[in-house]
Order: C-alpha cells, then sequence, then structure tokens
C-alpha cells in the first residue's frame, strides 16, 4: 500500500531563491511539452508519446542552460504531468462529457510543486535534515515518525509561501481486530452526516464561520487594485491566502478524525455514490456544498479502510431520500420535510436516518450479489 507523510520544511532565503527558480524552470518545460504536443497533432496529425517528449530534454538543455539547475529525473517527471493529463482529457472525451478539459498552459507563479520521482536519487533524509540535489540541506520538521520505505518525494509551496514535503512510502497494510458493526452514511448539509445507528454529525460549516473576514479581506483588496496601490494589493492576497489555508486545514483536520473515528468503529461501511459539481440549484447551496466537501471525506475513508482491512461500499444514491426504509414504498418530500412520514406503513423517522437505512440496506444487497 501507499501513504502519504507530509512534513513542513524551512528554506534559507538562498535555498528559497534556488527552489523557486527550479519551478520557473519546471513551469517552462511544462509549457514548452505541451505546446511540442499541441504543434505536433496540429501539423502532422500526430500524438506524441511521453518517451518522444522525454528525449526533446537534452536539446532543451542546450538552448536553455538553466534547466540544467534542475534534477533531470524532476524533469522528466514534468512531462510525465502532461503525459497524465492527456490521458484525463482523452478519457473523459471518450466518455463524452460536456467540458472535457484540455491541458492549460500555466502562467507565472502557477507552478508550485516538484517531484522526485525515485527517493534516494537526488533527494534523501538525513536524520532531520532533508538532502536535495542543487539546493543543499533543508529543514524538515519530522512531527511524527516515518513509516514504511520512501518511494517519491514532492516538494510543495503553498498559497501562503509555506513549503512542505511530501513522502510517499510503501507500507504493509495493518488490519484491525475484526468486528460485526456496519452502518450507512448519509451525508448531508443540515448535519455533515447522519448513520444509520441514529448518530448524527455537526455541520462545523468552517467556510461560513470565516466569510465575513474573507469579505473584508477581499473588499480592502479590491479597493487598492482600483487605487493601484500594489503593496496594500500584495499585502491583502496573503491575508487572503491565510484565511483560505486556515479553512482548508480545519476542514482536512475534522474530515480525517470523523474517517478515522468511523473505521475504527465500524467493519462495512456504505456511502452513496455523488458527484457534488453537479448538485445544487443556487449559489448559496453550491457554496455550502464545497464547503462540506464529502469527496474529500469519503476518500479519506477508504483510504483508512484499505489499510485497517474494513470495507466501504458506494450505491446509488437514487430515491434514497424518497423510499421507506420499513415497507419499500417512495414518499415524495421537498428540502424543508426533515420528517420521512409513510403514509402506507405509518412509519414516522427522521429523514436523514432514514436514507441512511436505505443506503445501508443498498450496500448490504450489493454484497450479497
Amino acid at each position: 500500500m501507499r501513504r502519504t507523510f507530509k512534513f513542513r520544511i524551512y528554506l534559507t532565503k538562498g535555498q528559497q531563491r534556488i527552489l523557486v527558480r527550479q519551478l520557473e524552470e519546471c513551469r517552462w518545460a511544462y509549457n514548452e511539452t505541451l505546446a511540442e504536443r499541441k504543434k505536433s497533432y496540429e501539423e502532422r496529425g500526430a500524438s506524441l508519446r511521453l518517451y518522444d517528449t522525454q528525449a526533446l530534454l537534452p536539446v532543451w538543455k542546450l538552448i536553455r542552460p538553466a534547466l540544467k539547475l534542475v534534477h533531470s529525473q524532476v524533469l522528466q517527471n514534468v512531462q510525465v504531468r502532461i503525459d497524465l493529463a492527456f490521458q484525463a482529457f482523452f478519457r473523459r472525451v471518450k466518455a463524452g462529457e460536456s467540458k472535457a478539459g484540455f491541458p492549460r498552459f500555466k502562467g507565472v507563479g502557477r507552478y508550485d510543486s516538484i517531484t522526485y520521482p525515485q527517493y534516494g536519487n537526488g533527494v534523501r533524509l538525513d536524520g532531520d535534515r532533508l538532502i536535495l540535489s542543487k539546493v543543499g540541506a533543508v529543514q524538515v520538521v519530522l512531527h511524527r515518525p516515518l513509516v514504511g520505505t520512501p518511494k517519491t518525494v514532492t516538494l510543495t509551496r503553498s498559497r501562503t509561501g509555506k513549503w512542505f514535503a511530501c513522502f510517499s512510502t510503501e507500507i504493509a497494510a495493518r488490519p484491525l481486530p475484526p468486528v460485526s458493526t456496519v452502518v450507512g452514511i448519509d451525508v448531508g448539509l443540515a448535519s455533515f452526516a447522519t448513520l444509520s445507528d441514529g448518530q448524527k454529525i455537526a455541520n462545523p460549516r468552517f467556510y461560513r464561520k470565516d466569510e465575513s473576514a474573507l469579505k473584508r479581506a477581499q473588499q480592502r483588496k479590491d479597493v487598492a487594485k482600483q487605487a493601484q496601490d500594489w503593496p496594500t494589493n500584495v499585502k491583502q492576497q496573503g491575508i487572503l491566502a491565510r484565511i483560505h489555508a486556515r479553512i482548508a486545514n480545519r476542514r482536512s483536520d475534522f474530515a480525517h478524525k470523523v474517517s478515522r473515528d468511523l473505521v475504527n468503529h465500524y467493519q462495512l461501511m456504505v456511502f452513496e455514490s455523488l458527484a457534488p459539481e453537479a448538485m445544487g440549484k443556487s449559489r448559496g447551496m453550491r457554496k455550502s456544498i464545497k464547503d462540506v466537501a464529502w469527496s474529500q471525506f469519503i476518500g479519506m475513508t477508504l483510504s483508512k479502510a484499505a489499510e485497517a482491512g474494513r470495507r466501504v461500499i458506494l450505491v446509488d444514491a437514487r430515491n434514497t431520500s424518497k423510499m421507506c426504509s420499513r415497507c419499500g414504498e417512495l414518499v415524495s418530500k421537498t428540502l424543508r420535510d426533515r420528517t420521512h412520514t409513510c403514509p402506507y406503513c405509518g412509519l414516522v423517522m427522521d429523514r436523514d436516518r432514514n436514507a441512511a437505512i436505505n443506503i445501508l440496506h443498498k450496500g448490504l444487497q450489493t454484497l450479497r450479489t
């Protein structure tokens, strides 16, 4: 199994200048590779493969000597990213999606990570120092043990200017003792999640709590931009980035804790298969849907369950809110109806718990079939 460990790193001013230069050189290689692939298809009708573009690197180094400041495997990984972007594009085209998302060029400052695809080649740990090729020894805060065999290392720069090292390691599964409990989970907005056994997890609404602070910072930034007060504008951009980072960190921490609690207590967890980007009719509702980040939460539960020997099933969400969990008849409801009242069998139950029970039934049926 693969697992990622993210650690904060601290750079000297010189090391930071070197890494920023490397990011810009990788951005140039990214854009040049994308341009070559587009040109090849438009002029000759031929698609360049990954190895074709990697063969261009020695030529580019002669034309642009600054590329030699970047480790060779890091530059090769840049072209792997382009290849993966094209594979995803063609997959969406074949699926008939209206917005396939053709790979786009990266603007200045819009390339924020580099990857060393082979640990020990250009990057390695030495105590509390991370040894980087062409950069030197960088201080790293190992706030928890690095478990497993490191395979790749990715250096990332956040919007707030912080730098992190992400280690992808190969670990053995560590299954938890099996338990007999199963649960269906209905995610929502009134409550973050409702379990089929009656438990409710409150919606923390991290974005909504900081929305007023974001609005004030955005207004100040707009005023500074209109007045062409660029130092103030840059300062407000930093404030905005820090608020967004704070919201994202709190949301991620909450999802990690809730998913860990579920995996520790249940052998089987059943979720709805959702498409949050297609949900929400109003701007406010779409904003609330993005705030709860269901996909992030379900993804974390999936990864933790795989390591712990638990099972997660995703089922079709159709009619889970309408169906009566006792008799199976469909009962129409509006969004304002928070109680399920069945006119056929007389069942009266919280709407979300009724949906969670239906989700669990679908999951168990999937196991039987």
